[in-house]
């Protein structure tokens, strides 16, 4: 029967918060659609445990559901012994604790893509391995679909109850969390998915395939490693040419249909070992619909030509990514011994790609990179299934032609930035090599007019696009923006030709360039290298970059090597001067002044700089005769780890300068200024631009400090990229916007917030006016009216907090003073209303404000004092009833009043029911009580006797246990056996009281001995002593009931004592 959500409707006034909630408007449809999908549906909340249980498990610390589980063994793998499917479900459900939960989550991965193996005797007692099929990856319906609503966990200290989870042949594959429509869905990663991960029940996530997140308006898709800015939106079903949606109807259909399921966890899953260890990735929406359509093609190679098109995804989208689950898809779903030739045109590219594929296990270890082309005719004519070489390896002599090196129908040629210059001088010699290979060009930028036809001779038309635009909506990249800086002696784009662009245009100027480039452009170069232009840039460098919002990494882009270490001396004297003018202000500041000093010299004297640039013969003399010394700096790239600390968002090297090093193939996620005084054009300017478009924590925007003109140029570049699909020029979407934009952000984001304050009564300006105790009064009275619902605190932190966000982008622009106060203002005022919420509340929602108000250097001047400010009451025990009621009856600030009590009973009630879970009740009228004030069935004073009301009910249940003479321990075992039935007489009663003390008494003396949970035979004793002693219990309790409480009871020791005696400490 499909979940009905119409049966949910609540026929009680009371009761109408429910209909606004998530259960009835994000889970329930949820739900329902997952089973139009074909998937099974249970609400677990009241789950039996126990092998005669709900679904079999044995206790709430068992994530597995094993009658589920052995039947999809059987039935994938029918006629062997019973043996076989028990290895098999003791394997699949082994303790993998000890392990880091994303290695255990690939050693399962592994068993479920691969099989589980089982060592059988056969009839002469000669043990052979039998591979074990988990789930069936071709036939979906072959497998079963299940989703559990309300579904318990416990670890051995904490219970967590989780909204939804998928599992296939009894396997928890996917984790979902919902949240109600009008809150902040990255309080589902905050509050929730970070609790359940990291610490609470991890051993769930150990088979975790993906997470969905969800609160209607907006759904997002990860994996156990997956940080909030990684998680992505899944905004089509089927096909790239779909309009883009962005609901949880369009998740739910493009990722929990069976098929495309099971594709996304066999095909679209890798595990990448990075800085800080192993992580887990899968496909985001557009690599998934691209790959899948550019392999739909294999199928017509013989029609096609072995064209199977270009593959553009902007760069910093996860092309390399999209490049490996291309190949492993096809090795694994296509017939045939595939090898895949890798081609890039540089060395740190092919290097780079090579890494990719071998980080990810795509290699399996072997290393197949071609140093001639001898040697990639060797590799072809081995076993490899990856090959990787430069372009150059097919250069011929201009009256030769290039040998064949394969004549394989099975060889699939990758080429990666397929529309350079360079593949039109190569493409026939690929060709000539690999008559019977197919073709597929990669590609972060667009295909050129005029360079475009050479590319689709080889590979074809475009197969995906996804383009500049698409990968910001998605959250792919960054926005990218642009700040004209030219200093006064400026250089304008008239004086630039394209001759000087061209020869600029190589990756890196080798010898005799520098000199062509010195000897026929010399006006233009000494106009760009000038000394005093230099000098002004970099005192503007130095200005800039310790003025900023987000200090991510930065790269300064010179014209050549020796204006490069030029640059980097002349910006490292001009931060000693700047250090020395600060120190000697410091002498006579003082207060809000004084810290951001101290917080500007601390950035930069913990600031390192490098210089980047390629070697070259004789360079020594060549550039000291030019008044630099390159040999420290060259050092460094030899000795040091540059690369490895630019990218450790950690380390103290934050800027480096560069002229054509790191412009390609080289990723900084948190590098977030481009500082440019180099002519470029077409793709090396597309290149360029696109380092500072990588998505980190933290960051919201890239960008691009402009000191040479590049505008027009970037332009240009746009204006002759040909339309996707077709031939011809036409529009492109502009992947950088002007600075004024990120300014027109924050105005919207202020007026926005201003409005809703003005609206409840709340006066910014009034505020921002006020000293001393006029304005802390006027604070109190606006966290009064931020927090009259949970629904108004919620909406006014989301807004303070893009404002926050906004302001630190735009920093350090000389216009930012003019919204510094009203932004700060907002901040502090968020910050009060956090005060008044227990940790537990709050998560990581605050981050941007308080990042914002943490900068001393970006909130000096508009600091405020929010002493005497009232902050939350955490203590129960500790609250002056008398004092709080005559606080409340002054009629002045009730809802800050009301706040406080309902975050200190929150606490409370989570402290209890984590002590014990039968208390549950409590949970559920609690979070009625809220609801009902919540959408106006009470009123604020209502609301305040109610919550006093409870607040006594939880003191007397705290100590119902003393009253009864039990620890907490034996009074969750006498819960177990009272509630909900039978109903009992005082001697009954009596009697069931002393059994909970004589069971956990017998347990711990005898039968919890250490590691008990990993021994079968212990476990069974466990079992049997629980079951032995409740057939005493009473009358009242039938054979059923004795069953089901013995159930519950071991479940609850299960979970309690993982080691030994000595209970788990519960949070």
């Amino acid at each position: 029967m499909l979940y009905n959500a119409a049966q949910a409707v609540p026929l009680h006034a009371r009761e109408a918060p429910a209909a606004y909630g998530e259960m009835l408007l994000v889970e329930a449809p949820a739900i329902a659609l997952l089973q139009t999908l074909g998937w099974a549906h249970a609400d677990l909340y009241q789950e039996k445990i126990g092998k005669a249980g709900t679904e079999g498990r044995e206790s709430e610390h068992q994530v597995v559901l094993p009658r589920r589980l052995r039947a999809a063994l059987e039935r994938l793998n029918p006629g062997l012994p019973a043996a076989a499917y028990e290895q098999a479900v003791e394997q699949l459900s082994a303790d993998r604790s000890r392990e880091t939960p994303v290695n255990a989550n690939r050693a399962i991965y592994n068993l479920l893509r691969d099989g589980v193996k089982v060592a059988l005797p056969d009839d002469e007692g000669t043990m052979s391995i039998e591979t074990l099929a988990v789930i069936d990856w071709r036939q979906p319906a072959r497998n079963d679909f299940f989703v559990a609503t309300q579904f318990w966990v416990r670890s051995d200290m904490y219970r967590r109850r989780c909204d939804g989870v998928g599992f296939i042949n009894g396997l928890p594959l996917v984790f979902l969390e919902f949240k109600a429509l009008s809150v902040n869905l990255k309080s589902a990663f905050d509050d929730n998915l970070r609790d359940y991960r990291g610490q609470s029940i991890p051993q769930l996530f150990h088979y975790n395939a993906l997470i969905m997140l969800s609160n209607g308006r907006e759904t997002k898709i990860g994996t156990l490693t997956s940080m909030w800015e990684h998680f992505a939106e899944w905004k089509r079903i089927s096909s790239e040419e779909e309009s883009a949606r962005v609901s949880l109807e369009t998740a739910l259909r493009g990722i929990m249909d069976h098929a495309r399921l099971l594709d996304m966890v066999e095909n679209f899953t890798l595990f990448e070992e990075v800085r800080g260890g192993l992580v887990k990735k899968i496909a985001k929406n557009h690599q998934f619909l691209g790959v899948n359509k550019a392999i739909v093609d294999i199928a017509s190679l013989k029609e096609n030509q072995g064209k199977l098109g270009v593959f553009w995804h902007t760069q910093g989208s996860g092309k390399s990514l999209s490049m490996v689950f291309f190949t492993q898809k096809i090795l694994r779903t296509l017939p045939g011994a595939w090898t895949f030739v890798v081609v890039t045109d540089r060395d740190e590219l092919d290097t780079q790609i090579y890494k990719t594929f071998a980080c990810t296990g795509a290699t399996g270890g072997a290393k197949a990179q071609a140093d001639s082309a001898a040697h990639l005719k060797e590799l072809l004519a081995g076993n490899q299934r990856h090959v990787f070489t430069l372009i150059q390896k097919f250069r011929s002599d201009p009256d030769a032609s290039y040998p064949v090196l394969s004549m394989r129908s099975d060889i699939i040629v990758m080429t990666d930035e397929a529309h350079r210059s360079e593949y039109g001088t190569f493409a026939m010699n690929m060709r000539k090599a690999l008559p019977n290979a197919a073709f597929i060009g990669f590609t972060g930028t667009p295909l050129i007019s005029g360079e475009d036809e050479k590319t689709r001779a080889v590979f074809g038309d475009y197969v995906s696009v996804y383009n500049f635009a698409q990968a910001v909506a998605d959250g792919a990249t960054v926005p990218l923006y642009y700040e004209n800086r030219i200093p006064e002696l400026q250089l304008t784009n008239d004086d630039l030709n394209s001759d000087l662009e061209g020869i600029l245009e190589s990756a890196a100027l080798d010898d005799e360039q520098e000199k062509r480039l010195e000897r026929e452009f010399g006006r233009q170069y000494h106009l760009i290298t000038r000394d005093g232009r230099l000098e002004t840039i970099a005192a503007d460098i130095v200005l800039h970059f310790t003025g900023r919002g987000y200090r991510g990494k930065a790269m300064m882009v010179c014209i050549d090597k020796v204006t490069a270490v030029r640059m980097y001396d002349k910006v490292q004297a001009h931060w000693q001067a700047t250090m020395t003018q600060l120190k000697g202000q410091l002498a006579q500041a003082s207060g809000d002044h004084e810290n951001a000093l101290r917080e500007r010299l601390a950035l930069m004297a913990s600031t390192d700089m490098a210089v980047v640039v390629s070697q070259s013969q004789n360079e020594v003399d060549e550039l000291k005769a030019k008044g630099v010394d390159i040999e420290p700096h060259r050092r460094l790239m030899l000795n040091g780890k540059l690369e490895d600390d630019f990218k450790n968002p950690a380390s103290n090297l934050r800027m480096v300068f560069v002229c054509a090093m790191w412009m390609t193939g080289f990723d900084v996620p948190t590098c977030s200024t481009l500082y440019l005084d180099k002519p470029m054009k077409a793709h090396t300017l597309m290149q360029a631009i696109a380092r500072a478009n990588r998505v980190a924590e933290g960051k919201s925007s890239g960008l691009i400090v402009d000191y040479i003109g590049i505008l027009q140029r970037l332009q240009d570049a746009l204006a002759i990229y040909a339309r996707p699909g077709k031939g011809g020029t036409g529009p492109a979407d502009v992947p950088v916007e002007g600075k004024e934009q990120l300014l027109a952000l924050l105005v919207q984001a202020l007026a926005s917030a201003e409005d809703w304050c003005t609206v409840r009564g709340i006066g910014l300006p009034a505020i921002i006016a006020a000293q001393g105790f006029e304005r802390i009064g006027l604070m109190m009275d606006a966290v009064d009216a931020i927090v009259t619902t949970d629904e108004t605190r919620g909406r006014f932190l989301q807004l303070a907090g893009q404002v926050a966000k906004r302001y630190k982008t735009i920093l350090p622009d000389a216009s930012a003073s003019r919204y510094a106060a009203k932004s700060i203002a907002l901040s502090f005022l968020a910050r009060q209303v956090k005060a008044l919420m227990p940790p537990v509340d709050i998560g990581n929602v605050m981050s941007d404000i308080e990042a914002l108000l943490d900068d001393s250097i970006a909130t000096e001047g508009y600091r405020i004092d929010a002493m005497g400010m009232p902050t939350a009451l955490i203590n129960l025990s500790e609250i002056d009833f008398e004092a709080l009621d005559a606080a409340f009856q002054t009629r002045k600030r009730q809802h800050v009043t009301a706040e406080q009590l309902k975050a200190a009973l929150g606490k409370k009630l989570k402290d209890l029911t984590d002590q014990n879970p039968q208390r549950i009740n409590f949970v559920e009228r609690f979070q009625k009580l809220i609801d009902e004030y919540n959408t106006g069935s009470k009123n604020i004073d209502q609301f305040f006797n109610e919550l006093k009301r409870f607040a006594h009910t939880l003191s007397v249940e705290e100590q119902r246990g003393v009253a009864l003479g039990l620890s907490e321990e034996e009074l969750v075992i006498f819960d177990i056996l009272t509630r909900p039935d039978p109903v009992l007489t005082r001697e009954q009663e009596l009697a069931v009281r002393r059994l909970a003390k004589d069971l956990l008494d017998k347990l711990k003396s005898e039968k919890l001995i250490l590691d008990w949970r990993l021994k079968q035979q212990a476990r069974a004793g466990v079992q049997k002593t629980i079951r032995d002693l409740f057939r005493t219990l009473p009358q009242p309790y039938t054979v059923d009931l004795r069953q089901e409480k013995a159930a519950r009871a071991y479940g609850f020791v299960y979970d309690t004592y993982p080691g030994g005696a000595r209970p788990g400490m519960h949070a």
